[in-house]
């Protein structure tokens, strides 16, 4: 139907005919002659339509916005040269124009952002603006260059189950229930995990798989019920020879879709110090401000709110350094602790500094009558405060208090104009192997219930569960965490060990991972790898906060599908052929 497309019209093809397809980005009647923008995914090009040419000029007057038209004409070069377009220097003079489809009653012009859920019942009109055609074309270019890489170097692209067994936390699984065997359910995938381990049992060295994946989990920004990761696995390594690899990958890419230059090589930062300096094991390092711990300063002081996690071996008192925040309004140091509390904060203790050099005369704070002369000296040396700072202090629990903290950094950096435009990659090591749940009373898999912990002998990890540290790693950019990864257990004893910490006995591991357990004792490589979240990462080179920019077809935060009703109900039916009941409320059918 078509010769060109619409934003490769260049002067390379002036006199020379052109047939073209795309839709009316505009529509100009000047002195009786036509002009029209046509655009398709390449871009825009001018078409002008004269009256000489009696059955264009008349479809031309009758077109509208979002037209879909054929065209065929002349390209010529413009008397007035357009340098914002990249055809700016010609046009095409139009010989026939044909209306393909007509466009009524759109909900929203292109050039506008309307609201995101009138975005998602009209996706494929939100997709024709130029703006999601960018950001879905990088995405396009980036799993374009991570195959083009990976193919070059050897990995194997090998498709895994989508219909698979539910994991231990059946809960976050999406179910799919059997026809054929009544009352069984297979289950979606959280990722490909056991499955790529298991290739690295069978002996294929390096595999990958742009792989779709499914969490019933709370949505955020980041989160979708359904996403893509590039997932990877490598036999024989150890965690320097995945990270070395994935780096260069990253880099590589990197440059390659958009450009940037990252650091070579990353910096490495343990789990501990992530959380300590920075409040969370994401650290965004674009941002010039550091937790300091206070605790030497505060443990002899009378005020218990200070005191009492300061000599508290799980507690933690930590503050924030505002450089020039002394300027700050009691409004906006209030509206710093709503912020605070979202995250887990009771409270947010604060301190202007005026003149550091004068002691208790020369702060303003509600706790500094509750501080004596060595507090203050002591938390005025820690944190380095100058005139004019300010100091923001949260005490309690370490892990509530690295949270809300590091979420305080946060905003602090970004209301304050503190982030660097930059790429800042870094690589997050040495996580704990496991979180213990007060509320179940056992012990959670930080990362998965395969990851490797640093200490050979099940017996060293039994001893002393609560400090294990496992050998896991994260990739983290810009505050965003791209990618997890992990040296797997290959022994059979170190996994059902693990799974015996976790709560998960030995009949529910049989039932659940015999066939894991089965194959680890047939001669399991030492294997490893980690996976990336193509959303994530589409998201950083598009310069987008939410992935759902670019997803062709995303869910709304609840899960919901606006476009096509989805999730809808299903018919008796249909239900019944699959021996399920929907109850409706408790008790009854």
């Amino acid at each position: 139907m078509r010769t060109h497309f619409c934003g490769l019209v260049d002067e390379t093809l002036v006199d020379q005919d052109v047939t073209l397809c795309g839709w009316v980005d505009g529509r100009r009647d000047h002195g009786g002659v036509v002009f029209l923008d046509l655009r398709d995914h390449e871009g825009i090009v001018q078409v002008v339509v004269d009256p000489d040419t009696v059955e264009a000029f008349a479809t031309a007057i009758e077109v509208g916005y979002e037209y879909c038209l054929r065209v065929r004409g002349t390209v010529r070069v413009r008397v007035s040269v357009n340098d914002r377009m990249k055809t700016g220097r010609v046009e095409v003079l139009a010989a026939e124009v044909e209306v393909l489809n007509a466009a009524r009653d759109l909900p929203f012009a292109l050039h506008e952002t309307p609201n995101e859920d009138m975005r998602l019942t009209y996706r494929y009109l939100d997709l024709r603006r130029p703006q999601m055609q960018r950001m879905m074309r990088t995405r396009i270019r980036l799993v374009q260059a991570l195959r083009r890489h990976l193919d070059a170097d050897g990995f194997q692209d090998i498709e895994t189950p989508i219909l698979t067994k539910a994991t231990p936390e059946g809960a976050r699984d999406y179910l799919v229930p059997s026809r054929v065997h009544a009352g069984e359910f297979y289950a979606l995938p959280q990722s490909p995990q056991l499955f790529k381990q298991l290739l690295m049992m069978a002996g294929f060295d390096r595999y990958y798989q742009i792989a779709r994946c499914f969490r019933d989990e709370d949505l955020r920004a980041d989160r979708q019920p359904e996403f893509t990761q590039l997932d990877m696995e490598f036999a024989f390594v150890k965690e320097a020879d995945v990270q070395g690899y994935v780096e260069g990958l990253v880099r590589d890419v990197f440059a390659e879709v958009v450009d940037a230059r990252l650091e070579n090589p990353f910096p490495r930062m343990t789990w501990h110090e992530a959380m300590r300096r920075f409040g969370s094991d994401k650290p965004d390092l674009r941002i010039d401000l550091e937790l300091v711990d206070i605790a030497e300063a505060v443990r002899h002081v009378e005020f218990k709110v200070f005191a009492g996690p300061a000599n508290d071996p799980n507690g933690r008192v930590a503050a924030l350094r505002v450089p020039g925040g002394a300027e700050l309004s009691r409004k906006q140091i209030d509206e710093l602790a709503a912020h605070a509390a979202k995250h887990g904060a009771k409270g947010l203790a604060w301190m202007k500094v005026d003149d550091a050099a004068a002691g208790s005369e020369g702060v303003s704070s509600p706790v500094a009558k509750f501080l004596d002369e060595a507090a203050l000296s002591g938390i005025l040396e820690a944190t380095q405060a100058a005139d004019g700072d300010l100091l923001l202090f949260g005490a309690g629990p370490w892990g509530t208090v690295s949270e809300f903290m590091g979420a305080l950094r946060l905003k602090v950096g970004k209301d304050r104009g503190r982030v660097e435009n930059s790429w800042k990659p870094l690589w997050v090591t040495d996580f704990p192997m496991f979180e213990h749940d007060a509320e179940a009373g056992r012990f959670v898999a930080l990362h998965h219930p395969f990851t490797a912990p640093a200490v050979d002998d099940p017996a060293q990890l039994v001893a002393d569960p609560h400090h294990a540290v496992s050998r896991g790693y994260d990739m983290v950019l810009n505050g965003a965490e791209i990618g997890g990864g992990s040296i797997r257990i290959h022994r059979p004893e170190m996994q059902a060990t693990v799974f015996e910490l976790l709560g998960i006995g030995k009949d529910e591991a049989e039932a659940k991972f015999g066939f894991l357990l089965k194959a680890l004792r047939m001669g399991a490589p030492p294997h490893g790898g980690i996976a990336f979240g193509i959303d994530r990462i589409a998201a950083l080179m598009a310069g987008t906060e939410s992935i759902r920019d670019v997803i062709a077809f995303p869910k709304t935060t609840s899960a919901q599908d606006l476009m096509t009703d989805a999730p809808s109900a299903v018919g008796d039916a249909q239900l019944g052929e699959l021996h399920v009941k929907v109850v409706t409320e408790k008790g009854s059918d």
